[in-house]
């Protein structure tokens, strides 16, 4: 049993930090309509551009601040010569635009500080927590806890962000009818160009907690992929969707990895190991043909 609950425990805190990612696609989902395929790349040219100023001599926080203005850059610009270009276009040219956007950033971050994979050292030690080993003999993660914790405040920071302030009142005005959003004064670049900006901050929190587990490298690239499966079962257009979510995601990842493999093989025989690469999207495809809009997401219903 202290077993079950610790791998539990340990895919939950995966989870926080899947939600992470995930919502960097749910702000840009819920302003604009815009699915941002590119929002992976933005990840790792973040925590490139930190390591990348650490190995010209600037401290950590330093780098992390300048990596965070390099970041509103981005988004800015993203929203300025992308997005504002492209307002009443279908959105499957939006959808094209954001992967152009990915390739684009996939190929400048390695261009401006170099293809090699670095670690990023944020001073949390990946090692037991003691209490709870001799307390429970339950072994957690102190990066884990800790990087989830961090993960959890900003989720819960944006969540009130969109809920209680005046922006984040406009954004969900944006999100519900851009032209009657427009009818009533809000000004729609502005409320696109601080989604973006937001978004861009998120990936760098997010590429920072991932660069430092894995090392800052392209595979950061793929964290987007992780966060589809989050996204299936929380809804594309929910803050808390994405929180749900990546809990879901993160736990049945963990113990199918540990108690699925045993009992494939005994039925089937053979070897089935991997199965956390694949076991999260097959979930999602067996919800969506339950729930399609996801657990948070708004309903559609078509009219014949």
């Amino acid at each position: 049993m202290q077993f079950f609950f610790e791998a539990l425990i340990g895919g939950l805190l995966s989870g926080v930090m899947y939600s992470l990612v995930a919502l960097g696609f749910v702000l840009i989902y819920k302003a604009s309509g815009v699915f941002n395929f590119a929002q992976g790349a933005m990840v790792y040219f973040a925590a490139l551009t930190v390591v990348g100023l650490m190995g010209h001599g600037m401290p950590l926080p330093v780098a992390i601040v300048l990596a965070f203005g390099a970041m509103v850059l981005l988004g800015l610009a993203t929203e300025r010569f992308v997005l504002r270009k492209l307002v009443g276009q279908p959105p499957i040219s939006l959808f094209m635009a954001t992967i152009g956007l990915a390739f684009f950033i996939e190929g400048l971050a390695p261009m401006l500080w170099g293809d090699a994979v670095r670690p990023i050292e944020l001073g949390i030690q990946d090692e037991p927590i003691p209490w709870l080993l001799e307390r429970f003999d339950i072994v957690v993660s102190r990066f884990d806890l800790v990087a989830s914790g961090i993960a959890a405040v900003l989720v819960a920071v944006l969540a009130i962000f969109f809920q209680k302030t005046r922006i984040g009142r406009a954004l969900r005005a944006v999100a519900d009818d851009h032209q009657a959003a427009l009818s009533i004064g809000i000004p729609l670049e502005r409320i696109w160009a601080i989604v973006w900006a937001v978004a861009g901050f998120v990936a760098l929190v997010a590429g920072l907690l991932w660069g430092s587990r894995n090392g800052v490298q392209f595979a950061l690239t793929f964290t987007a992929l992780k966060a589809l499966p989050v996204l299936v079962l929380g809804g594309f257009d929910s803050v808390a969707g994405a929180i749900v979510g990546g809990l879901i995601i993160g736990a049945s990842e963990k113990l199918a990895e540990i108690y699925l493999p045993p009992l494939m093989q005994a039925g089937f025989g053979g070897n089935f190991g991997g199965i956390e690469g694949w076991f999260p999207y097959v979930l999602a495809l067996l919800f969506l043909l339950v729930r399609p809009e996801g657990l948070f997401g708004e309903k559609h219903i078509d009219r014949v």
